[in-house]
């Protein structure tokens, strides 16, 4: 006859269930994420709470088992690590509801951070603007997809210059959101959609609201590729670029090398890449054509002039994709006093 449980038996037993259905719920199902950046304003505002399905694109298997449980790559409000790197398990995917389509809000482990497992880089979320196959280039801020202009998100933004009489006062930055203006020796840049930069022209005291363009031709630090001055491409124009997909080929000239020798080296997982005179080593070996083992997908932010997304570091890969954002559970605007910190008009929004 088995003994009555001590409270403290009782307690443990209840923690240990409670953590392990989390972590189970979490891996499978949804994930709650936290907009920590302007990327995606006003589509999703820093401060917004989401859930994010992992059933849409299917949950991927642990690569890293050695890990805090409900923790990602470090323990709350310390620096340490969360995990071990002394086990690694080939990564999987389980079956999904639907593979990540055109426009989808997709949450992914950024590509650039190398020195850590592939599940346990950092989340960023974006739009997928491009997926596996398509011709993707940027004229005049306009996303073109297939020689078709793409569908703009309903609040895309860009810079603008805003040329004042006076400096307006804090009532209008609150009402407009503009937290993050910036000083300019004309006036003050900020991030507006087209329908509230031709609302505020016509406010009494403003001069010009004026949008910000990169001229064509011209190469923007940063932007890719980084390495190759005769790709003259900036965040307004971009391209043509086509996205990788798993079997597709493509012959190794000085044109390709450029655009996909790092996606080639750092994520189709190959032992040694290497780039000598002008040609690619696959395991010592030179190639003079590539066929890629995954898909890959385009990722930019709404705010598109103030987004680190893929015209920086470059495609995604299929097997740092994440989940598909769902909706808002939350929606808390710092800048605000106690009584008005949350955003009741933004809970339980769908995200399209």
């Amino acid at each position: 006859m088995k003994g009555k449980k001590s409270k403290s038996r009782e307690w443990v037993d209840a923690i240990a269930f409670a953590v392990i259905a989390a972590t189970l719920i979490r891996w499978i199902f949804l994930e709650a994420y936290t907009i920590p950046t302007g990327s995606m304003e006003r589509s999703l505002l820093v401060g917004d709470f989401l859930f994010v399905s992992k059933m849409h694109y299917g949950a991927r298997t642990p690569i890293t088992p050695l890990q805090v449980p409900l923790t990602h790559q470090k323990l709350p409000g310390t620096e340490m690590q969360s995990y071990l790197d002394w086990i690694k398990l080939p990564q999987y995917r389980l079956p999904g509801l639907q593979d990540v389509e055109r426009n989808d809000v997709v949450v992914f482990n950024v590509p650039i951070e190398l020195e850590h497992p592939i599940d346990l880089r950092t989340n960023y979320i974006k739009r997928a603007v491009g997926i596996p196959g398509d011709v993707l280039k940027i004229e005049d801020q306009q996303v073109i997809v297939n020689g078709e202009k793409s569908e703009n998100p309903e609040a895309m933004q860009f810079k603008y210059l805003i040329k004042a009489d006076n400096i307006p006062n804090e009532k209008f930055f609150l009402k407009y959101n503009l937290y993050e203006a910036q000083q300019h020796p004309e006036g003050f840049l900020v991030s507006l959609t087209g329908e509230m930069a031709d609302e505020i022209r016509e406010l009494p005291f403003i001069r010009s609201v004026e949008l910000q363009k990169r001229p064509p031709n011209v190469k923007e630090d940063g932007i890719l590729p980084v390495s190759a001055p005769d790709f003259a491409w900036n965040l307004d124009h971009f391209g043509p670029l086509t996205i990788p997909a798993e079997g597709m080929t493509i012959p190794l000239n000085e044109e390709n090398i450029a655009k996909y020798y790092n996606t080639i080296k750092n994520h189709e997982g190959h032992e040694s890449t290497q780039l000598k005179d002008g040609v690619v080593y696959i395991e010592g070996e030179p190639v003079t054509e590539y066929t890629f083992k995954q898909d890959y997908y385009f990722m930019m932010g709404d705010n598109r002039h103030d987004s680190y997304d893929s015209r920086y570091w470059g495609f995604v890969p299929e097997d740092h994709i994440v989940g598909k954002a769902l909706f808002i559970w939350m929606s808390m605007d710092y800048h605000q006093s106690f009584l008005n910190k949350i955003r009741w008009n933004r809970i339980f929004n769908g995200i399209e």
